[in-house]
Formats: C-alpha cells, sequence, structure tokens
C-alpha cells in the first residue's frame, strides 16, 4: 500500500516536522487585540512557505477588504479521484497568567512526550498537520491520491468572520467532497475522536447603571445604589445548585437525547478524577453538574452560561468611589434545537426583570450568535475516517460531541451542497488551550498525521 509509503516519510521526517511547527509557534499571530498585524502576516507568509516546500503545486496568500491573510493551497486531483477541503487556523489567543507558563510561551518546547506553547494545538499543530500528511504522499511517492484544497485562516480565534464571504465570492474555486478540520478534541491521550456535534454560542454583555459619573463613597456610601453590587445580584440569579439553568423558557426547545445517545454520553471514558486534576479544580469546589447529568452530556448537549469578564473598575486602579456602571459578559452555549433569538429574548427578560434599587440593566448581544452542529457519524466518509483513525493511531477511535463551538461547519455544509464534515481531534485534556502551558501531545500529533495518508488512500473514490 502507498500509505505505508506516506507513513514511513512521516516516521523518517519527525524532527523536520517538529521543526514546522516551531517555525510557527515562535511568531505570536495573536488575532484578538488588533496590535498584532505585522505576525498576522508574517505567519501566513511562512504557512505558505511551508505549503510551497511540502509540494503544492499552487499557492497563494488571499486578502480580502477588511480581513486578516488566508492562505491557500491546492493539490488537483487525479481522474476520478475525490477533493477534500482541508481548514485549519494559524491566528492564536493573546497570553495570560504569564507567571504559571513554565517555558517561553513563544519556544516550542519538548516536555514530558508533549509540545508546549501557545498556538501548539490550536491551532498550528492542525496546520502543520494538514500540510506534514499532504508532503508525506508527495515525497514517499511523487503524488497525492486525492484533491486537496487546504485553507488556513488568520481570524478563526474572532469568529472566522470573513472565511464564508471568501467562499460565496467563489464557490466553484472551493467545491471539494468533504471538509477535513483538525480543531477539536480527543478524549484521551491515544484515544483518537471524531466530533459529530457542537455547541453553539451566544455573547452578551449585561450593563447595570445608577448614574451618570462616580461619588465618593464616604459621602455616598450606602446610599447611592451601587451598579456592581447590583450586577453581582443579578448574575447571581443564574446560579444553577445541581438543576437547569433557572431562566424560564431557556429549555423549550432542546431537544432531548435519544436511548442511544444518553447511553454513549454514559460510556464516554472521561475520568472525573482526571478531569479535575487537568482542569486544576480546587479542592472541595464541587462540580457544577445538574443531578444525573454525566461531564459529557452536560458539556455536549446541555446548554450553559458563563460570566467570561467582569467590569466596574480594576483593581490597581481602585479609589473610593461608588461607579456609575457595572458591566459583564457572558457566554451563553446553545444546543440543538435552540434559536439564538428564543436564547437572548429569554436572558433579557430575566436580567432585567426587578432590578436591585430600581436601577436601569441593558442587555445586548454581542457580535452574530454561532448556531450550534450536529450531524450523524455515518455513510463512507465517515467510515473511511473512522478505519484511518484506526490505521494511524492503532487504537478504536470514537465518535463524540463537544461543548466548543465552530462557527463555520455548517454553513459550508450546506454551502458546498451537504459534503461531510470530518473534525478530527488534535487536543486532550492536557491541551489547555487558551490557557497557559498550551500543549499537544507529540505522540498522538504524528499518529493523526498519518491517519490523514491512510485518508487520502481510503477516502471513496468518485462514482
Amino acid at each position: 500500500m502507498s500509505a505505508q509509503k506516506a507513513v514511513h516519510w512521516i516516521d523518517s521526517n519527525r524532527e523536520s516536522i517538529f521543526q514546522s511547527l516551531a517555525q510557527l509557534v515562535e511568531i505570536p499571530s495573536i488575532s484578538t487585540d488588533g496590535d498584532h498585524a505585522r505576525e498576522i502576516h508574517r505567519c501566513a507568509e511562512s504557512v505558505r512557505k511551508q505549503m510551497d516546500l511540502a509540494g503544492f503545486q499552487k499557492t497563494e496568500i488571499l486578502e480580502p477588504s477588511g480581513a486578516y491573510p488566508y492562505v491557500f493551497g491546492e493539490i488537483p486531483a487525479p481522474a476520478g479521484a475525490p477533493t477534500l477541503l482541508m481548514l485549519s487556523h494559524y491566528d492564536v489567543q493573546p497570553l495570560n497568567y504569564l507567571d504559571q507558563w513554565l517555558s517561553e510561551p513563544w519556544k516550542l518546547t519538548r516536555r514530558d512526550g508533549r509540545l508546549f506553547g501557545r498556538g501548539a494545538a490550536d491551532d498550528k499543530g492542525g496546520v502543520v498537520a494538514q500540510i506534514a500528511a499532504v508532503e508525506s504522499w508527495i515525497k514517499a511517492t511523487g503524488k497525492c491520491p486525492v484533491g486537496i484544497k487546504l485553507l488556513v485562516e488568520g481570524e478563526e480565534e474572532i469568529g472566522s468572520k470573513n472565511l464564508l464571504k471568501l467562499i460565496q465570492a467563489n464557490p466553484t474555486r472551493f467545491q471539494a467532497d468533504a471538509l477535513v478540520v483538525c480543531d477539536t478534541e480527543n478524549l484521551a491521550v491515544n484515544l483518537p475522536c471524531i466530533t459529530y456535534s457542537l455547541r453553539g454560542v451566544v455573547t452578551l454583555k449585561v450593563t447595570v447603571h445608577s448614574s451618570t459619573f462616580p461619588s465618593h463613597s464616604g459621602m455616598v456610601g450606602g446610599t447611592l445604589a451601587d451598579p456592581a453590587l447590583g450586577l453581582c445580584q443579578i448574575l447571581g440569579r443564574l446560579c444553577w445548585n445541581r438543576g437547569p439553568i433557572p431562566v424560564p423558557g431557556l429549555y423549550d426547545q432542546v431537544r432531548q437525547l435519544t436511548p442511544v445517545e444518553k447511553d454513549a454520553c454514559r460510556r464516554a471514558p472521561v475520568d472525573e478524577v482526571a478531569w479535575r486534576r487537568d482542569l486544576g479544580v480546587i479542592p472541595g469546589v464541587s462540580l457544577a453538574l445538574e443531578t444525573g447529568k454525566t461531564i459529557a452530556e452536560q458539556t455536549w448537549r446541555r446548554p450553559s452560561i458563563s460570566a467570561i469578564a467582569l467590569e466596574a473598575s480594576s483593581i490597581r486602579g481602585a479609589s473610593n468611589q461608588v461607579l456609575p456602571k457595572a458591566e459583564a459578559v457572558l457566554s451563553c452555549r446553545t444546543v440543538p434545537d435552540q434559536s439564538p433569538e428564543a436564547v437572548v429574548d429569554s436572558l433579557t427578560k430575566f436580567l432585567t426583570q426587578s432590578p436591585p434599587w430600581g436601577m436601569r440593566v441593558e442587555v445586548e448581544s454581542l457580535g452574530p450568535p454561532v448556531k450550534w452542529w450536529i450531524t450523524k457519524p455515518e455513510g463512507p466518509g465517515f467510515q473511511a475516517a473512522l478505519d484511518s483513525l484506526r490505521l494511524g493511531f492503532g487504537t478504536e477511535p470514537l465518535a463524540i460531541g463537544c461543548g466548543g463551538t465552530i462557527g463555520f461547519v455548517e454553513p459550508l455544509e450546506i454551502l458546498l451542497g451537504g459534503v461531510p464534515s470530518l473534525l478530527l481531534g488534535i487536543e486532550d485534556p492536557q491541551s489547555n488551550a487558551h490557557a497557559p502551558n498550551e500543549s499537544l501531545h507529540e505522540g498522538d500529533w504524528y499518529s493523526l498525521i498519518k491517519s490523514m495518508a491512510f485518508l487520502f488512500e481510503r477516502f471513496p473514490r468518485k462514482s
């Protein structure tokens, strides 16, 4: 089998693949703050250079108006062969909790079988994995058995806001027989997973007002309504205490799990002790699970509300004042069959009712919502992916749900005529994506590359 030649090339070139990832990790391609445009462009150029060296026949950098650059590489399909549209992203989250990093965030560092660095797992590891899988076939056999269209974006961490517009402008150019994305999770090291459901997300800003300017807390404290305390009381209403989130109407559209789905959640190999350890849960802090729900069911198929930002004034800049307003940002994860509009309506009514001291409460959406996605992990494309993961990892793969959100999956499926979306896991519970000491399991990473090499050979031919 030619795939075995490609796999042998991967095994023989691990160090060069490692160096390719190191080249990308050293570039702080942060997309979230608007301050790293130069680094974003430098990273795009580095990705294009790696595609060229891998043997892509055509590469280019696409720069739609107002967008960070996309990198596009293509290999035409042999006669009768399918084409795969592979998606990944080179932009990363900013650094946080710098005192907790055990090595330089912008230097790929080997430690305990893992590769540490910002973007190593999310998603520069995915970029290099896709390029290396293609390169393994070209360098080992002189050709690739399928057509490849590789699109690497620089805006995923800010919502992929120009991706669909780019593809809608020229859908024929990006037409393919399947999507292949390497930006999801595996439930454990050496347990390959393919994701078949994602939660959606609605982001809201809640603002509580009491006055038009700050006042001396000694002169007016206890008399002037405190919006910071009022905001805390309002957000406290969301605490669910082991039951559903107490927002009327929030669960009216939630699709019930089938017995098969519920059994799959119950059998998912999610170890609570390891889960708590990997997330750094403080001893004595219980999980916020609804009674009777497993971790898998809660994160895959139940809605959630997280307060991801709170602001009245900074602690560093604190002074003795009653502040005029306080704000919070809520990340609301949605599940089948919730409509974003209904979620916003339910939360707005709940958060604005009977405010403390009659203060003015405003709720507004921050950006467009992202819809949930779910499919059936069935059909020849999914079977080829599962078989390829089994060969690449030497372990039986699982089809799983995921609590995260990738907004472009369903719209691209529709735009490309209902092609299957194959979401292959690259992260694991210790990856700490978006957090200090982000890392990638090195052995699993090479196994993923091998799995894609097998997929190129096993994906169904056109009839």
